[in-house]
């Protein structure tokens, strides 16, 4: 699978992707054992030391060294919670990875992509988790949502370790960042890096047509096909961001996929949470989007995303956006094109009021505040 995005002109592919090696590989590393901090001067960004751990007015504070204390302590703490997810169908399989979010005395549940497990779905193969210490247990899929490509994966195996939930919202690009997984099928790895961006809209096809929009984290932790679903953490080992893409210069690896190159690509579990959270307590096991009742026009080359037709009596028509209006801005990010546009609604929830700055087709530009509605998937 590929996906583009407007912000860059290389192919990005799906991390995925079974492998026929076997073996533990570890990446080594210790951070800093200092916990000081640096003042960054707020205008030239240069960096000072502090001796009394707070910054002037002028300087923002940045934390030195891994407030866990190191690399080694951090592994120790997530790697219990990381599983590989292995999918066997009858025209071969694929190798994923996964986070144990849940568990109680019988049984657990474990967050994954949905396209590490799209292939066993509708009866066409069967999903086994293999945990930290090399168990190998049955699982099945409690939903899944294509939209946002996140599924859940329950397995009757109780009293494992859930991984500590972060908060996406309050990591900053140059902090550090650790991900874990089975790249090409090798268990227990630990890459590290740091987050190198964020609120990256990419999106890719997947099954039965359906688009997948990410809001995404952006980090040059090593991530290779059999990461997707394994988590991105904190230098604390919390859970930020679920390991989903790779950007691609179109090379391959010698089992024929594309390997890391420095850009990889997380669902922030800010918006992850909400999805998985609907998805393990609704009845029907289905998560909610946003939806704000436009069709798109992808025929349009222009700057901004046209809107083509409305869905009448939903969010936009009840706003009053005409068919024709281009969308510039949505709550002050500039939206370049469509992909933009769908990324930033879908990163809100369903019953936000969002604002849209729209140009109109006699050439005007109108402000809306929009109340979005909700869909399931």
């Amino acid at each position: 699978m590929r996906f583009s995005s407007t912000a860059s002109k290389v192919a990005i592919g799906f991390v995925i992707g079974a492998s026929t090696i076997g073996g533990i590989a570890t990446a080594a590393g210790t951070f800093s054992t200092s916990s000081g901090v640096a003042c960054a001067d707020n205008r030239t960004g240069a960096l000072y030391a502090s001796t009394t751990g707070s910054c002037a007015s002028n300087r923002t504070a940045l934390a030195l060294g891994s407030p866990a204390g190191s690399l080694k302590s951090v592994v120790a703490k997530v790697s219990p919670s990381v599983v590989t997810v292995n999918v066997t169908t009858p025209s071969g399989g694929d190798t994923g990875s996964g986070s144990i979010i849940q568990s109680t005395s019988t049984f657990s549940y474990v967050l994954t992509n949905n396209h590490v497990i799209d292939a066993a779905t509708n009866g066409g193969g069967t999903v086994d988790v293999e945990l930290n210490n090399g168990d190998s247990v049955s699982a099945t899929i409690v939903g899944r949502d294509v939209n946002y490509d996140l599924a859940v994966l329950k397995i009757n195996q109780g009293n494992l370790t859930p991984i500590s939930i972060g908060d996406s919202s309050a990591i900053s690009m140059g902090d550090v960042a650790i991900a874990f997984g089975s790249p090409l099928g090798l268990s227990n790895t630990v890459t590290s890096g740091i987050f190198s961006a964020f609120n990256r809209p990419v999106t890719t096809q997947q099954s039965g047509g359906v688009n997948s929009y990410v809001d995404a984290i952006q980090t040059d932790a090593a991530i290779n096909p059999g990461n997707s679903g394994g988590p991105l953490t904190d230098s604390s080992g919390n859970l930020v961001g679920v390991n989903s893409a790779i950007a691609s210069t179109g090379s391959s690896t010698a089992g024929g996929q594309s390997g890391n190159i420095g850009l990889g690509f997380a669902i922030p579990i800010n918006e992850a949470k909400r999805i998985y959270t609907e998805i393990i307590t609704s009845p029907t096991h289905q998560s909610s989007r946003p939806f704000l009742g436009v069709s798109f026009d992808t025929n349009y080359t222009g700057k901004g995303a046209k809107v083509l037709s409305l869905v009448a009596g939903e969010a936009a028509a009840k706003a009053g956006i005409p068919v024709g209006a281009i969308f510039t801005q949505i709550d002050g990010v500039k939206i370049p094109d469509l992909v933009t546009a769908i990324v930033r609604i879908r990163a809100s929830i369903p019953g936000a009021t969002i604002k849209i700055v729209a140009t109109l087709p006699d050439g005007s530009s109108k402000s809306y505040s929009v109340v979005l509605g909700s869909t399931t998937n």
